[in-house]
Order: structure tokens, then sequence, then C-alpha cells
């Protein structure tokens, strides 16, 4: 009897290799990863920052280092089995016939339409996660918290960080991204300024992000505001202001030209050069009006120097610098916090002791909140209101002062108005005038953008007067002084 001849060994496999065993199990790793935390972060009601970098950004990151694994392992094996003498691999020999060969197509097709899906989704998820007001003001925590809190609390804080800060579009959207990954850097080896420099330089141009819901050519005519304001004196004495705020507009198909809005680039074109970061130093201002003319204005001490200037052209951000990251002044946060009844003004110096609290030094809010409470208990330890005043002012620290970044209102100034701030004495300060001195930049009053139906407390605010009032100022005659060389924003 002959006996069968042994089965011959199997020969070598290019799927038998450590490598590509190692990337297979990084990619069933990194996929049901994801697949969780794709069903956490669709479940759950808040959207987390953490999670989304996770399953958007790192595993799909992870999934394709496994595939690369895997094929680099193939790649290797290959190469040692025909240098051992392995032989040439005998062509690849597609025989559908076989039932083998079909199961073996359909599991391809199956798999490869599967990751396609996957990688859409995540694709799909990671663009719009990247973009997400979480991903902005919570993934980089330190960095971004003093715009993140200030931006909650802003008129835009139902509005996208991107639709400011990108816009549509893709060349901007790679442009953002491709900054940044330098962000991203500063932040893992802690090389960010503090506190972050602004104006943004590389922010879109207003046209294209504010106009998109702002209507450049809308007349708005007078608006009705009412700004309270107490003294820093033993009653805390109220003295309010009651404005009506000529806004106007510059499109007269729509309404007259004239206002505060006159300025929007709708009809006039206005330039400028500014000698700081900031932009509160504007020597230099060129306007072209509707009709054509061009007229130069320029403050007496300035010198072109054409290696440093440059000229910018002014649009909505150059007075609405901060609309939606406002860090409010100490005084202006416990003004509207008395005037809201948040801060009980019969306490004896509740104001002055409530800004001298929020403004000393800190190094950490934890410092902060501890000695705020301090000050007010030994100024307050017999009353017993001082419980909700500390709680309040503790409050206000935490909305407006970051000591860690050291960020507050004295590093941003706000151009809208001119109280804690140049603003808009920057040009109308009566010093910008042509060569030949016979035109100047009108200076402003209490009359040129504003006018004063009530001021005072009490049956005062009731007597309006539509025709104006002359400003009085609380603490007498104060001159020609500018409203910002006395009103720090520290209390007065």
């Amino acid at each position: 009897m002959t006996l069968p001849n042994p089965a011959a060994p199997p020969g070598p496999s290019i799927f038998r290799n450590w490598l590509s065993l190692i990337g297979l199990v990084v990619v069933v790793g990194a996929f049901f990863s994801f697949v969780l935390l794709l069903l956490l972060d669709l479940s759950s009601s808040g959207g987390n920052p953490y999670v989304g970098i996770l399953a958007y950004l790192i595993l799909p990151l992870v999934l394709v280092i496994g595939l690369v694994l895997v094929g680099l392992g193939l790649v290797i094996a290959r190469f040692q089995i025909a240098r051992a003498g392995g032989g040439p691999f005998p062509p690849l020999i597609l025989d559908f016939s076989r039932p083998r060969a079909r199961r073996t197509l359909v599991l391809f097709v199956s798999g490869s339409l599967f990751f396609l899906l996957f990688a859409a989704v995540a694709s799909y998820r990671s663009y719009h996660f990247s973009e997400s007001v979480q991903f902005c003001g919570q993934a980089c925590h330190t960095v971004m918290h003093p715009e993140f809190t200030t931006y909650r609390h802003s008129p835009h804080a139902r509005v996208a960080c991107s639709e400011c800060h990108i816009g549509s579009g893709a060349a901007w959207y790679v442009k953002a991204k491709i900054s940044g990954l330098y962000q991203v850097y500063a932040v893992l080896f802690n090389k960010f300024e503090r506190p972050l420099k602004t104006p943004v330089k590389s922010l879109r141009p207003a046209q294209e992000t504010c106009e998109q819901c702002h209507w450049p050519q809308k007349f708005s005519g007078d608006l009705d505001r009412v700004y309270p304001h107490f003294l820093s004196d033993k009653s805390n004495t109220p003295f309010t202001v009651r404005l009506s705020l000529k806004v106007g507009g510059s499109d007269l198909t729509r309404g007259p030209v004239g206002g505060i809005h006159w300025h929007m680039n709708v009809g006039n074109w206005i330039e400028y050069i500014a000698r700081d970061e900031l932009r509160q130093v504007i020597p230099w201002v060129r306007v072209v009006d509707q009709q054509g003319v061009v007229t130069e204005f320029q403050t007496p001490d300035f010198k072109p120097d054409p290696g440093r200037d440059v000229v910018r052209r002014m649009d909505c951000m150059d007075c609405h610098n901060r609309p939606a990251h406002i860090f409010q002044t100490a005084d202006e946060a416990v003004n509207m916090a008395l005037s809201l009844g948040l801060l009980d003004a019969t306490l004896p110096f509740v104001k002055k002791t409530a800004v001298e609290a929020l403004t000393r030094p800190y190094a950490t809010k934890e410092e902060a909140l501890q000695k705020i409470a301090t000050a007010m208990h030994g100024q307050y330890r017999q009353d017993p209101r001082y419980r909700r005043t500390i709680d309040e002012v503790q409050k206000i620290y935490l909305n407006n002062f970051f000591p860690e970044m050291q960020t507050s209102w004295k590093v941003h100034p706000d151009n809208l108005g001119h109280l804690y701030f140049p603003g808009c004495f920057r040009c109308h300060d009566g010093e910008h005038k042509t060569a030949d001195g016979k035109q100047e930049i009108r200076a402003s009053d209490c009359t040129t953008c504003h006018v004063i139906l009530a001021q005072g407390a009490g049956e005062q605010l009731r007597q309006l007067n539509p025709q104006g009032l002359a400003f009085e100022h609380p603490a007498g005659d104060v001159g020609a002084m500018q409203c910002h060389e006395c009103h720090t924003g520290g209390g007065q």
C-alpha cells in the first residue's frame, strides 16, 4: 500500500509579521474608540472640547498611523521573504468563479465602503468641531479663558467665533488653520503672550464679516441711552446721564447724511496712520468725500516716515473694536451693579470699597477672591448685607479680571466712545488740521455726537429737555480736560 505524500508545509506569508499585527490592533482600537466617543458627543447636551479633540483630531490620526504600520509591515515582510530565497510571488489572479474569491471581494468592498464612511464622518465632524465655540474658547483653557468669558456676556454671544475670525470661503479657512499651527505650538510649549496682543492684525476686513449681518446703509437716526454713575463718597451719590446719541447714517438715499455713522465707508473713504500697535495715537488722516475731494489732516508734530507708516482704511472695527470681548472697567461694572440693585447703594462707601478691592494687583484668581472677601468683610463685618456684597464683587472680578493672563480693561482699549479711553478724541481733538491750516477735524464736545436730555438723579431725570442741556460735571468745572484724562476706569 502506497502512503500519500505528506502535505507540503505552508510557504512564507507577508501577512505574518509583528509590525502589521501591531498596526491592525491600533486601527481596530482607534476605530472603536472613535465610534464610542462619537456616540457620547452626539448624545451629550453640551459640546465637550476635549471629547472633540480626541474623537475628531487625535483618533483619526492614530488610525492613519495604524494603517501606515500595516502597510509598512507588509512591505518589509515581502523584502525579507525575497531576500531569504522565497522566490518570486505569484501573480494576482482574480477568479470570481471560486467562492472564496467572491467572499474576499465582498469583504474587501464592504470594508472599503465602511472605512470611507468613517473617514467622511470624521472629516465632517473635524471640520465643524475645529470651528466650534467650544474648541476656540475651551480647548486652550488658560490662553482663551478671558476672551471666552467676556464673549459669553457680549452682544455677539450667539455668533460663532469663526464667523468673525474666519468668515466664509476656503481661502480664509486654510489661512486660519495654518496660523493655528503656531498657536498650537505656543500653547503646548508655553510660548504664548500674556496678555494676548490686540488688535488682531490678520483679522478679515469688516466688510467681509460684520457686514454679512449688519447693514452698512442702514439709517439709525438718534438713539436714547441712559448711563448710570455713582460717586465715590460715603452715600454713593447717584449721577445719571440720559443721552440722545446722534448715530445717523451715511447713505443719502435712506436718510440724512451725518452723525456718528457718517464715518461708514458707504459714502466716505477714510484712511489713517497709527503710530502705536493699539492704534491709539493717530497723527494723520485722509478723507475722500462722495464728490472725490481728497483732504489730508495731520497733527503739528507729524513727520512722514515711509519705512514705518502704514496707511489703514477705516472700517467698523476702528470704533467697535471690542464687539465680542468686552472687558468692563471696575468703575463701569460697579456702577451697573449698583444701578441694578445687585450691590446695595445704602452701604456706606460701597462704590469706593468695591472698586479699590477690584483694582488691587493679584497674582492668581484664587488670591483675588480671598483678598476681596477679606477687604469687604473688614469694611462691613457688622452689617448682615456684607455676604451678598462680597459675592457680587467677586462675580464682577471673575467676569472681567484674569491675573494669570495679565488681562483686564487696562490692556484692551475700547474705542467706542471716549469716557475711559481716547476713542473719538484720537482724531476729534482739535489738533488735526490741513497743511494750510484752513480746515480741521472738528473737536468733539458734549453736543457733537449726542444731546444731553437729562442728568442728575431723582426728579431731575424726569425733566427731559429735547433741545439739550449743558453738561454739569458732579465735581464742578473741570475746564477743557478730556474725559479719559481723569476717568481711568479705576474709580472716580
